[in-house]
């Protein structure tokens, strides 16, 4: 834009003054000068998108690496074995609400470290998110489409 303001101010002396050619020049150069914006704005757009795209992926890396300590597993099997003890000592006068309730604790304990586990690591593994998804939202912006 600056180049098209010098080229306005340096333009010979006969184009600035008739009135008619310099009607014509301005447009054209007002036009190039928005043309220009038009430009600017859409690289702004691109580079944002870039950006953000390039910020997604630092994330994922970042996830992909971390890992649960063996300090965390140990507590929350530590937490899990006394629960179930608990849960055993308070029904032990009756065997099947001890087997019953025990079996439904250790139950939800299975699923969280299941899960657990499925997030710890969430790119490897047998447990593990593919980059499906990725390549449907890459098929859907194609080439021509906005």
């Amino acid at each position: 834009m600056h180049r098209l303001a010098m080229r306005m101010i340096v333009m010979p002396a006969p184009l600035r003054v008739s009135g008619r050619h310099r009607a014509s020049v301005a447009a054209a150069l007002l036009i190039e000068m928005l043309m220009c914006l038009a430009l600017r704005r859409r690289f702004n757009n691109i580079i944002t998108a870039l950006e953000t795209a390039l910020e997604a992926r630092r994330q994922r890396i970042v996830i992909s690496q971390s890992t649960v300590s063996t300090i965390k597993w140990a507590g929350l099997l530590l937490q899990a074995l006394c629960a179930l003890i608990a849960i055993a000592m308070v029904h032990s006068d009756n065997r099947i609400t001890c087997r019953i309730a025990l079996m439904l604790f250790a139950t939800g304990i299975g699923l969280s470290i299941l899960l657990i586990a499925a997030y710890s690591r969430p790119f490897t593994g047998e447990i593990s998110v593919g980059p499906e998804l990725l390549k449907q939202v890459v098929a859907s912006r194609a080439p021509g489409r906005p």
